[in-house]
């Protein structure tokens, strides 16, 4: 299994705005691409901006692959969140998993 993960940081005032688009749009939409496994998403309040962490899991690389075309290490935005994000990291990285203590 492949854990692709990524960061990106609202303003304060857009992070709701932002974790529903995750939640209600993006979450959902993966869910119909072969080998996706389910995300979570995580999120940490700060004074002057949020930041929130995607991690999203696939089966394997070729899963990523239907997800995010040929190069997988580019993140994927949709056009709402590209207005939302304050910045973003570049690279979205990806893991074995190893092990699953859930």
């Amino acid at each position: 299994m492949i854990a692709r993960h990524w960061r990106g940081w609202t303003e304060v005032r857009d992070a709701d705005e932002y974790e529903s688009l995750l939640r209600e749009k993006v979450l959902p939409t993966l869910r119909g691409i072969e080998g996706y496994r389910g995300g979570y998403i995580l999120r940490s309040n700060g004074p002057k901006e949020v930041e929130f962490v995607v991690i999203n899991l696939f089966d394997s690389l070729d899963s990523v692959k239907r997800f995010a075309g040929p190069d997988y290490s580019v993140p994927v935005f949709e056009p709402e969140a590209r207005r939302l994000l304050r910045r973003v990291e570049p690279i979205a990285m990806h893991y074995e998993v190893r092990a699953n203590t859930v």
